[in-house]
């Protein structure tokens, strides 16, 4: 009998209040993806889910998981910890089932690094404005101010990483940024099809949004 064929991983990274998560669910409901459902020790946002969007836990459980070596990634951001359990992960893969990350470029390097015997594809998505995601952040955040504000100031540092992403998509347009996700996916499901590091396009707006 032939081997079944191992699922895929696709990684979806942003500075914060780019949309990723969204994308993520839209992929999710659409095609063959598993959502990696992260471990985390920030507090619910109005209507999340335990179990549905996140594992909500404290630190001791957190860390507990972190010495016994059970995350295949994790990162601690803005002062809480997320992760994801890698016998959650692989055990779909295994199946020949695809996963699809929500995860910051820490947690997304740490993957990388563990040459795992999975194809990965990387995606990097960047916000239309600085004005804009202030307006996003504003928006989830419940017209908290300071929290907004707090991300913006690591924004610069994360949009600098999208180089070491395999793509990379300006999120203005939620159904146009899903459409070339879809075909950049569609493309490498066989192979590396390509990269846009030197995208003219994407290097333009990135000085924009930095300076």
């Amino acid at each position: 009998m032939a081997e079944k064929k191992r699922g895929m991983i696709v990684i979806l990274s942003s500075p914060s209040g780019a949309g990723k998560t969204t994308l993520v669910k839209k992929i999710s409901s659409r095609n063959n993806f598993n959502i990696s459902i992260s471990h985390t020790t920030r507090k619910p946002r109005v209507n999340e889910k335990d179990g549905k969007d996140y594992f909500f836990v404290n630190n001791d459980e957190f860390k507990l998981l972190i010495k016994k070596g059970k995350f295949l990634e994790y990162a601690k951001v803005f002062n809480n910890y997320y992760g994801s359990l890698r016998e959650k992960v692989t055990g779909k893969l295994d199946k020949g089932e695809n996963v699809i990350f929500d995860i910051d470029w820490q947690g997304t390097r740490q993957i990388i690094n563990k040459k795992l015997k999975y194809k990965i594809l990387t995606i990097f998505i960047l916000p239309p404005s600085k004005k804009e995601l202030f307006k996003r952040l504003m928006k989830r955040d419940q017209k908290d101010k300071k929290i907004a504000s707090i991300r913006m100031k690591q924004f610069k540092t994360d949009v600098m990483h999208w180089k070491d992403y395999d793509f990379t998509v300006i999120n203005d347009k939620i159904e146009f940024c899903y459409k070339e996700i879809i075909d950049f996916v569609k493309k490498n499901q066989k192979r590396k099809y390509y990269s846009n590091y030197k995208n003219k396009l994407i290097k333009s707006h990135i000085n924009n949004l930095i300076n």
